[in-house]
């Protein structure tokens, strides 16, 4: 019988979520990385720098294992940043240290999260103090969820770039389809809306 590892199976879907996260930069330029593609302004870069921060903070100042020292990056969310500072890249921060600056994240949440228990409790500073307590748990559910999110927008963005789409390199979970398959398959997609729209 396999014996149930929660933490580990956590952890499993959090790293494969970084992974779709991160991949979906692979072979883009500068500008097709910060590209806004949403009227939002929703861009590849800019997912990856908030899930930095994310990462950084709830499992690292939420249980009193702070990144940064007193300096931190003036984008950091508890301090006071520009609106939406996290979700972009300036012209000044280059892609190499945003995506470094993220895998420097795995690795220290990847200690905090080995080092505690699952219910080892933490407090979100910038939560609402009747619900700033949580627990490591808690927290990685979020993050994971959190994550996967932010991966599925980066798929859409990526795919509006170039027409490339999937979660994984080697694991695309596309059904099989040329380029002229999947232009009908949407022009059909498209009348079938008409149709039901009256």
């Amino acid at each position: 019988m396999i014996e149930p590892n929660p933490k580990a199976d956590l952890l499993r879907y959090l790293r494969e979520a970084r992974d779709a996260l991160v991949w979906k930069l692979d072979g883009l330029s500068e500008y097709d990385t910060r590209r806004p593609l949403t009227p939002t302004g929703t861009n590849l870069l800019g997912l990856v720098k908030h899930a930095a921060g994310v990462e950084l903070g709830y499992f690292g100042d939420t249980f009193g294992r702070p990144f940064f020292g007193e300096e931190r990056p003036p984008w950091w969310y508890t301090e006071e940043p520009e609106d939406n500072a996290d979700m972009w890249a300036t012209a000044h921060e280059s892609r190499e240290q945003i995506v470094g600056l993220y895998r420097q994240a795995w690795e220290h949440s990847d200690s905090t999260i080995a080092a505690l228990p699952l219910d080892a409790i933490g407090h979100v500073p910038w939560w609402p103090e009747e619900r700033r307590e949580v627990t490591l748990h808690h927290l990685l559910v979020r993050v994971i969820s959190d994550t996967q999110r932010h991966a599925g927008h980066a798929d859409i963005v990526r795919e509006l770039i170039d027409g490339s789409a999937g979660s994984l390199p080697g694991k695309d979970s596309m059904p099989p389809g040329d380029q002229a398959w999947w232009q009908g398959h949407r022009s059909r997609l498209e009348r079938v809306a008409r149709e039901a729209g009256g």
